[in-house]
């Protein structure tokens, strides 16, 4: 059960319907050539009249389409800078403002964004999207008359909605106007589509006016409170009413507590009777941010992830920025955009808000491995192995690292420690750490327990073709267990037929059994997926040599060392150049009886040294 963000599914499908009003729906826009002039339909111009000098594009059309390219490759920063440029270039155009908006509030720049629609409200530019963050900048200072002054639509759509009218219940609290506010809560909850959702806010709310027992009825239905919040809600609201022990045996039965910190330290104050306070949500704001928290959540897990998804969750982050799961979902979805650098600030606002969250840490070490920020990921990794022991994870994670460096003989005790702490963990959670210490071991030349381990990973997932061709590959790479090695990769290449690696292998195993002629097809297959991989044109130039297609095979050795293998181990250019000089035959009886000669240029690099 993930425990990061609101369990909301079954309200998931009816939000998707809500959030994204027509005038916030991305519409297509022409894209202008730097040199496109825009003129009005011929029969539209009076005959006798000149058509007027048409305004030079360059000076938009530059910005905008430098803002296109950073926004299609989610680089927020550079997107927001290129928008700006072009607004000022052409400060009425809608789309161009709304998609300053979506960049500036993406980047995390909200305070930029505000006034940007603050601007529009007032010049009448007024869009969806700028009276969605012109309703959060109200709610952001607290002016709830303001909040509820504002038409239905702006709270978001032309109709009242089910964010609408939960963000116009919780500035009613605001208002102080507590029974008018828990009547509008209890009015949306009569749908029973997003009851669930609607009654979690309801329990927040009577919780804030003292309505303790009113909470808890609420918070005990499953389909309103299990979720991470939900858990602490509920535990806070039983400590309030005196019933501590009820709530120890709820936090104690939460699936994966032992990796949320949140939870077990109020586990234990609960259990040594310390106060506890009801904190989820102490103003309406951090109620609001948890709506707007909940939509972030549904559009990103929809099957075609909304972009909305990010600017719902960095209001949510503005809003209520003591809300970690705020903070930790914006984080998310930068991370799943390849944001790295801007993901980095929120993990470490997590940590600066207390205790390490292993999730978040988690998260944070794969987005700062991706960013190849190594050395800083390693420490992460090392710091949560410390904090965490007894997390599995956390040792995975780490010799993850350690392997993707190629430190793979440090790898393995990573990975040792983290199956001891799964030895009586279910098969499915022990495969991927079986493989992956398999893959250290394989490569730092322990092959007999290399192979005890992918045997064992096979074992349990018989049906994962990467791991099959690679235990396949690295038989056949040793020139062992041939028969069985094909077996295993042609199973792979029925599991995942457009997999390069898999079919040089397939080709590679054909080869090894001296079946030329078989080996041709899988490997021009390969190549048609891996034109830029040293090893499959090396693999390519020995098949074709053998089939007797000489000059290809050249040609493919040549291409080869034009695309640098000196920078895997897997290939040796000297080999590729011995076999230029004198032919794979030669090569391959050289290296049979031991006489392995190097090429000429070879030779005179190595005298020069």
């Amino acid at each position: 059960m993930k425990l990061t963000r609101p369990s909301l599914a079954l309200v998931a499908p009816l939000l998707l319907t809500f959030v994204m009003p027509a005038g916030l729906q991305a519409q297509p826009r022409p894209e202008p050539r730097p040199d496109e002039v825009q003129t009005a339909p011929a029969d539209s111009v009076p005959e006798d009249a000149q058509p007027a000098p048409a305004p030079p594009m360059f000076g938009l059309a530059g910005p905008y389409l430098a803002a296109r390219m950073a926004a299609v490759e989610s680089d927020f920063r550079a997107a927001a800078r290129y928008f700006a440029q072009a607004v000022a270039h052409d400060p009425t155009d809608r789309y161009l403002l709304d998609s300053a908006l979506v960049a500036l509030v993406s980047a995390g720049d909200v305070g930029r964004a505000v006034k940007l629609a603050a601007d529009m409200e007032d010049d009448g530019r007024r869009t969806e999207l700028s009276g969605m963050i012109h309703l959060a900048d109200l709610v952001h200072q607290g002016k709830w008359d303001a909040v509820l002054a504002q038409p239905e639509r702006a709270a978001h759509g032309e109709r009242t909605d089910l964010l609408g009218g939960t963000v116009r219940a919780w500035a009613l609290m605001g208002a102080g106007r507590a029974s008018d506010a828990l009547a509008a809560f209890e009015t949306l909850a009569a749908n029973p589509e997003v009851a669930p959702m609607v009654n979690y806010h309801l329990a927040l709310a009577r919780a804030m006016v003292g309505d303790y027992e009113g909470a808890e009825r609420l918070l005990a239905d499953e389909a309103t409170g299990a979720h991470m919040l939900g858990f602490m809600a509920r535990a806070q609201v039983l400590a309030r009413l005196e019933r501590r022990d009820e709530a120890v045996r709820l936090l104690q039965a939460v699936p994966g507590i032992e990796a949320e910190p949140q939870l077990q330290a109020m586990r234990d104050r609960l259990d040594t009777d310390q106060p506890v306070a009801f904190d989820v949500v102490t103003t309406p704001a951090d109620g609001i941010a948890q709506i707007y928290l909940t939509f972030a959540s549904a559009l990103a897990s929809s099957a075609d992830p909304e972009p909305l998804s990010l600017i719902h969750a960095r209001l949510a982050a503005w809003l209520s920025p003591d809300t970690a799961e705020a903070r930790l979902t914006v984080a998310q979805l930068l991370q799943d955009r390849q944001q790295f650098d801007l993901a980095e600030p929120e993990f470490e606002a997590l940590r600066r808000m207390g205790q390490m969250r292993p999730v978040a840490e988690l998260a944070r070490i794969d987005a700062l491995s991706r960013a190849g920020r190594r050395d800083e990921a390693e420490k992460a990794a090392l710091s949560l192995t410390a904090a965490y022991p007894d997390l599995s994870q956390a040792w995975v994670a780490l010799g993850d690292l350690l392997r993707q460096q190629e430190r793979y003989a440090q790898a393995v005790p990573a990975y040792d420690k983290a199956l001891t702490l799964l030895k009586d963990a279910p098969q499915q959670a022990r495969w991927f750490p079986l493989y992956a210490r398999g893959i250290a071991l394989e490569r730092s030349g322990q092959f007999d327990r290399a192979e005890q381990d992918l045997l064992a990973a096979i074992e349990i997932r018989p049906d994962q073709a990467s791991l099959l061709n690679y235990l396949g590959y690295s038989w056949i790479d040793r020139n062992v267990n041939l028969d069985r090695a094909l077996d295993m990769i042609a199973r792979a290449v029925e599991l995942s037929p457009g997999d390069g690696y898999i079919l040089d292998s397939l080709a590679w195993a054909y080869y090894r059994l001296g079946r030329y002629e078989e080996a041709v097809a899988p490997m021009e297959q390969a190549i048609a997926t891996m034109s830029a991989d040293p090893l499959v044109n090396d693999h390519l130039g020995d098949i074709y040599w053998k089939v007797g297609r000489h000059r290809e095979a050249e040609i493919q050795w040549q291409r080869a060392l034009s695309l640098d293998p000196s920078e895997t181990d897997d290939v040796d250019p000297d080999r590729i150049r011995a076999k230029l000089e004198r032919g794979l035959d030669a090569v391959l009886a050289e290296e049979s009886a031991g006489t392995t000669q190097l090429p000429p240029q070879a030779q005179a690099e190595t005298a020069s040294e």
